[in-house]
Order: C-alpha cells, then structure tokens, then sequence
C-alpha cells in the first residue's frame, strides 16, 4: 500500500512509497555468495540452481548491486537455470577500492573473469541500467560466447539517456564535494524520482545499505563516468548490440523518466526480430523493473531463457 498519492496526469505516485516487500533481507543474500579475489581486488559472486543447467548470467545496475536480482533467481533457478550473479567492483559487496579508475572496459573483464573461475563458456545474459553499457562491451568482444540476450531500461542509446538531476550533480564537478553528503532519505528520495511503483521502505533501506557499505556512494562521482564512456564507445557499442544474431528480449518500463518509454520506437524500428515486454500497468513500471514487478519480470525471462 502506497502513503503517497497518484499524480492524476502521469498515474505515477509521488511522495512517500511503500509497496510490498519483494527483497530478501540483504544479509540472507550475501551469506548465499563467496569472496572471489580479482585482480587483487575482493568480488561478491552467486552461484543459484543446478551445476549442469543452462547458464544466465545476471549484471546489476548503479548505484546498487546483485540484490536487485533476488526476488527473480527464484524462479529462474525453478526453471532448471544456472545463475550467476556478481557485485561490479565499487559496487554491493564487493572492493571499493577509493582511488581506482572505474571503467565499463574493466568491469566487463571483471565478468569474464567470473567466468573463467567457474567454468562458464556459452552463456545467456541479463543486464540493466549500468549493466547494460558491460553488456554491450561483452557482445563488442565475443558476440558468440552470448546464447541470448535480455536487456532491462538502461542507456543502450546515449543520445537518449536522460540522467535525473542529482546524476547530473555528481558526474559534474561538484560531484567529489556532493557525494559524502548523500544520506539514505535522500538516496531513497532519488530512486523515487525513477520508480512508477512503489517500493517497500526495507527493500529502499537494503540498496542503500549496499550502496553505502564501505564508503561506497562516496565512489558515485567515480563510477558515474560511464556516462562519458557511453558517449566515447557509441558506435561501437550500439551496433554489438543491433548486430547481435542471437535471441533477444527487452523487458521494459516505461515509466521511467532516464530510459523509458522515448527508447521503445529506437528499438523497435532498429530491431524488429527482438521481442519487446513492455510492463505498461496501470501502473506503468518505471525504471527497476525487477524491484517494480518482479513477477512479470520473472515470467518473461523464464519463458526466454528456459531450455
């Protein structure tokens, strides 16, 4: 139940949301994966459902981590999947090393190397927001070794991105000065301003915790270049991913104010063989839809991605 109120042009609720708990609590979800070093670096990696099935691979969004994910590897785990997920380095569980140089290039080899450890060769992927420029650069280097592809609202187009106020803030020069500020009221306050549905204060307490372990939104500044790298590596990473031969499946909500509904006609008109799910409501999902509707969210992959 919402304590906010519908915006009576846009159906979407504004102030104070608080719908049903969807995550399982942090801590659970953390004693469920390992510590992989890296690089010299320590990365939080799952492994969920059998050792022989067919494997998916789950890469998370910013400014959170793998916990996105959980109210959906239930089900794909039920469905026979071997899921992956990880913590990127800077985010979740994971390194947050306070001087490193954050890049998608890196992070991608981050994932690779993920596979490497645990013996993954062909594998689908499932990616959003943040994940979906290291998606991009892992079909730019090796568009055989993805099975499939599935991509929730992210910057897939830089030219339609539209980064929300507080981005903009600290991806500027303000950014080093404005990160130690963040608190969880107006981290939770932010996500709001990208949600079409509400989500329940815990869950809102849970991504902040991630977000903040170790210093972590300190590092937002940092990890917000990716911005700049979707612009420097555009043509290349768009046509990895309208080059792709491979199925292909958009999960979408389009109320999301970043990359919503104005990305829909792009991918349409630029990739027609690819299947679109567009979680349109009432209420329309905003921009984390496996938090907004995990169940449609489930529903849909698991059809896509079940042998």
């Amino acid at each position: 139940m919402s304590d906010g109120t519908a915006d009576a042009t846009t159906g979407r609720t504004t102030g104070r949301t608080n719908g049903p708990r969807v995550l399982p609590p942090l801590r659970r979800w953390t004693e469920g994966g390992a510590a992989v070093r890296i690089g010299g670096h320590s990365v939080f990696v799952r492994q969920d459902g059998p050792a022989q099935g067919s494997p998916v691979t789950l890469v998370h969004g910013f400014p959170t981590s793998s916990h996105d994910w959980a109210a959906v590897v239930p089900a794909l785990v039920g469905a026979g999947l071997r899921v992956t997920t990880l913590d990127l380095l800077g985010f979740g569980e994971s390194d947050k090393p306070r001087r490193h140089r954050y890049s998608v290039p890196d992070q991608a080899s981050l994932v690779e190397e993920v596979w490497r450890r645990y013996a993954i060769g062909t594998t689908a992927l499932v990616a959003h927001d943040y994940g979906v420029s290291v998606g991009q650069e892992l079909l730019a280097r090796d568009p055989a070794r993805i099975t499939r592809m599935a991509w929730l609202n992210g910057g897939l187009y830089p030219d339609l991105h539209r980064p929300v106020p507080i981005q903009r803030l600290l991806h500027g020069p303000l950014g080093p000065l404005l990160a130690p500020l963040t608190t969880q009221r107006r981290f939770a306050a932010s996500l709001r301003t990208v949600l079409g549905r509400p989500v329940h204060e815990e869950d809102l307490h849970d991504l902040w915790a991630a977000a903040s372990r170790a210093g972590g939104h300190r590092l937002a500044p940092r990890l917000l270049r990716y911005i700049d790298e979707r612009r420097r590596h555009a043509v290349r990473w768009t046509s990895a991913l309208e080059g792709f031969s491979g199925p292909t499946l958009f999960v979408w909500g389009p109320a999301d104010p970043v990359s919503g509904a104005h990305v829909l006609p792009r991918i349409r008109a630029r990739m027609p063989r690819a299947r679109v799910v567009e979680l349109a409501g009432p209420p329309a999902v905003g921009h984390y839809p496996q938090l907004e509707d995990p169940e449609a969210v489930a529903a849909a992959l698991t059809a896509f991605l079940a042998p």
